[in-house]
């Protein structure tokens, strides 16, 4: 598979075709040239290269102090990265399957991602989590899972997803440079999907969509290989008169919401492909054409909650907030 030039060039200098996993390696050693204070750690990273092979190379220019083969513990692999972080590295922590994420919750859900937050902003946790996501290579249940959405919900996390080789480089060179931890997904079916990267340094700003391609009928947001689906149904779409507007979301946190809610405005349709698991969109899929408002979704806002009761107590709705929502979309406000 081939993946479609980059719509929007990042870069100057010429492109040569790369792998996924090509780019991947390439952006890991060229930050690691840059910058002595990156390293990886990982189970299988240096002498296997991972199971993918996608490090394959580095331990032989870095060497074994930079990157490191770790014993088989996802948990203290995490905690490591995270203390690390906290002392002035820059790790990148390979987590083989993303399934495993189970194992590491709380050093990235309640260390990682709230140190910065509890710390009145005194410490930070530059950490770059590299794991895969994705089926169909007939890996069975605990190694096929798409499990990005959970922590795309945490406060504090960047969630980044690549769809191609050429945003895989300049993505993960961002979250490497970026001083917040960052969640970084791989599809694993897509290691040898093959596109254009350019040979000069670039990197792709996290929080930015891209429209894969223009449409006037249909939106389709993607996320990881899901674009590239996405891309061949609107091929398919078009020979029958439908044009489709594909967005590439490239991160679900932060998410471009602007250039979705947009291209939606403009379609008047919109189907969202993700390998994740469906949410709970029952209410829209199931009582939209009796709806005289838009659904209006209420929770927890997106921050750390806070120690201060006056702060704690607006985090959460509250009677008074579900009474304000309730008379907006009445129009009695």
């Amino acid at each position: 598979m081939k993946a479609p030039a980059p719509t929007t060039p990042h870069a100057t200098g010429a492109s040569r075709e790369m792998t996924f996993a090509e780019a991947i390696r390439e952006a890991l050693a060229e930050e690691m040239r840059r910058d002595p204070t990156v390293f990886i750690i990982g189970e299988d990273v240096a002498e296997a290269g991972t199971p993918f092979k996608v490090l394959s190379g580095l331990v032989e220019e870095f060497g074994t102090g930079r990157v490191i083969d770790s014993p088989i513990s996802e948990a203290g692999i995490a905690g490591l990265g995270v203390g690390a972080a906290m002392t002035g590295m820059r790790p990148v922590v390979d987590i083989m399957f993303g399934d495993f994420v189970t194992l590491i919750m709380d050093q990235i859900v309640n260390q990682a991602a709230k140190i910065h937050y509890m710390s009145g902003g005194k410490l930070k946790v530059p950490m770059v989590l590299r794991t895969t996501l994705g089926a169909t290579r007939r890996s069975a249940a605990q190694h096929s899972q798409s499990l990005h959405a959970w922590l795309s919900h945490v406060p504090g996390l960047k969630v980044v997803l690549p769809s191609n080789p050429y945003d895989a480089k300049g993505l993960l060179k961002s979250a490497i440079r970026d001083d917040n931890p960052v969640v970084f997904f791989e599809d694993k079916m897509m290691y040898q999907l093959k596109g254009p990267v350019p040979a000069g340094d670039y990197t792709i700003p996290l929080g930015v969509a891209e429209i894969r391609r223009a449409g006037k009928d249909i939106t389709l947001v993607a996320t990881s290989s899901m674009v590239q689906v996405a891309l061949s149904a609107a091929d398919m779409l078009d020979k029958g008169g439908i044009g489709a507007e594909v967005i590439d979301v490239r991160t679900t946190a932060p998410l471009d919401k602007a250039t979705i809610i947009e291209s939606a405005k403009k379609t008047s349709r919109a189907v969202v492909l993700d390998e994740g698991y469906e949410g709970y969109s029952v209410i829209a899929e199931g009582a939209f054409y009796y709806l005289d408002a838009p659904v209006k979704r209420m929770g927890a806002r997106s921050v750390p909650v806070p120690f201060s009761p006056v702060l704690e107590d607006q985090t959460v709705p509250t009677p008074e907030s579900v009474v304000e929502a309730a008379k907006k979309l009445c129009g009695k406000l």
